[in-house]
């Protein structure tokens, strides 16, 4: 495992960048990953520990632990066992992945032991940090961004899988003299040789949207389910991939769900951003990728009431008494019968005129509050309740 089998995010492994001159240098910084799921923030940081061994003569302890399944007690172990390892000139770097399933209480063990250097905290995070995590660990943690995997990284990942299990990336013409080959039955005394199609890679590696995980399942349960058919299988032992191989394997509502899922706050803000805009066929489409994302039609009505008030107020009042009964009629009838409510909706408050002022006044008045220096002015006594009473 080395840096230079890494594929992708050369913004911050590349030759003039701030981690390579550290790695080079062999000082391992408290650091935080954050990027989508499959963009290989795991396996970097794997990298980074290997080669932390490496430089050190392999004097570092390292702790594999998941905020998804580790809680404090984990945390208090791994800082016992560092303290024990540090009298023996061994350092700790403690990988914490999925770290933002730590609360805010949670993540203030880190701050003693990252302060003093008792360990090297390298956490992996897909959610924005500067929201789920603590300020105060994130001011002692170098952060680093790391973007989408482009078609072609992921592609590249999918050849060095390919090369692993013994496989090869087939032309139309090899392909086809395979396919003329005598199909038997599998020979289990052979090994197998897996051959994929270019074209079928390069499918596979636009629908899987950078998700490199997503792409390396697929194939393995494509390869798989090969294994499983026998029949399907050359004298030679050379098994094709097929495109339908790999659709199966693709589960559609994995790379449409679960990613909408993971990023429905931007498009609720893709919707709100829309409506905003008064583009009615935009406004649609965000809110048909919203509801196949499975989400709760409740949810998606409570940001139009949000939208009504924010962004038309004034300027149509009726657009909040739609947006209200839009969202008692999602309570009632639930999806899939509530999708055209919420679409009319839509439509409505789109091509409504707009006004914000309510919003803007609303935000300025807030605005003073906060900045007001002092305690706030008291309330005027003929403002007071009951300031009409005699004595």
């Amino acid at each position: 495992m080395n840096i230079e089998a890494y594929v992708g995010q050369k913004q911050i492994i590349g030759p003039d960048t701030v981690l390579n001159y550290l790695l080079e240098k062999g000082e391992i910084p408290s650091m935080i990953f954050w990027g989508p799921p499959g963009c290989g923030k795991t396996s970097l940081a794997n990298i980074i520990a290997c080669l932390s061994r490496k430089l050190t003569s392999n004097k570092v302890h390292i702790v594999n632990l998941s905020a998804a399944s580790s809680g404090v007690k984990n945390i208090k172990d791994a800082v016992t066992v560092a303290k024990d390892k540090s009298k023996f000139g061994c350092k700790t770097i403690v990988f914490m992945d999925e770290i933002h399933c730590f609360n805010k209480l949670q993540q203030d063990i880190f701050l003693p032991h990252v302060e003093t250097g008792i360990f090297t905290l390298i956490g992996c995070t897909t959610e924005n940090p500067f929201y789920s995590l603590n300020p105060a660990l994130l001011s002692r943690c170098r952060m680093f961004v790391l973007n989408k995997l482009t078609e072609c990284n992921v592609t590249e990942i999918l050849h060095k899988a390919l090369e692993y299990i013994n496989g090869k990336m087939l032309d139309v013409r090899e392909k086809e003299q395979i396919n003329n080959r005598e199909q038997i039955k599998f020979h289990s005394n052979t090994k197998l040789k897996y051959h994929v199609d270019n074209n079928t890679i390069q499918w596979l590696a636009g629908a899987c949207d950078g998700d490199a995980r997503v792409a390396l399942n697929a194939l393995e349960l494509a390869t798989l389910a090969r294994q499983v058919d026998g029949s399907k299988t050359s004298c030679n032992n050379d098994i094709i991939i097929t495109l339908e191989d790999i659709k199966k394997g693709l589960i559609k509502t994995h790379t449409l769900s679960e990613k909408e899922a993971n990023q429905s706050h931007h498009i609720y803000s893709a919707l709100h951003k829309s409506i905003r805009a008064g583009k009615t066929n935009a406004s649609l489409y965000w809110l048909a990728r919203i509801m196949a994302a499975k989400e709760d039609p409740v949810n998606i009505a409570r940001r139009l009431v949000r939208i009504s008030s924010e962004d038309i107020g004034l300027a149509d009042p009726d657009a909040l008494g739609v947006a209200v009964h839009t969202m008692h009629g999602c309570q009632m009838i639930g999806m899939p019968e509530c999708d055209v409510l919420l679409g009319q909706c839509t439509v409505y408050l789109a091509k409504a005129p707009k006004s914000r002022l309510i919003y803007n006044a609303l935000k300025a008045a807030e605005k003073m509050i906060l900045e007001y220096e002092g305690p706030q002015p008291a309330v005027p006594l003929h403002m007071r309740y009951n300031s009409d009473r005699k004595l």
